[in-house]
């Protein structure tokens, strides 16, 4: 006499009586059929196929985008940059030194 599945199982179901997949990554199901793959050879692949190509256009279209997120922000560092640079020179510059002279201490 056979027992039954309720009798047999603890905890997963037996795969040799009810539907079980299996644990992960080894999962009991039937092997596919009728899947097929093809593949290339590596000596045949031409892997800068349209790079000149995509390396423009994409580029122009990307930075077309996305220029107002980093062009205001790069104008602004430039601006300030400059600015505090020419400051640096004329502080200390002969001109600088003599007008701001007293202000030190």
């Amino acid at each position: 006499m056979r027992p039954t599945q309720a009798l047999q199982g603890g905890g997963a179901p037996n795969p040799k009586i009810g539907q079980w997949l299996g644990d992960w990554g080894h999962f009991g199901g039937a092997k596919q059929k009728g899947v097929v793959t093809f593949g290339l050879s590596a000596n045949r692949q031409n892997p800068f196929a349209g790079a000149a190509h995509d390396a423009i256009f994409n580029t122009f279209r990307r930075t077309k985008s996305q220029i107002f997120y980093w062009l205001p922000p790069m104008l602004a560092g430039y601006y300030l940059l400059s600015w505090a640079t020419e400051r640096n020179h004329y502080l200390n510059s002969k001109a600088g030194r003599a007008e701001f002279a007293d202000e030190e201490e």
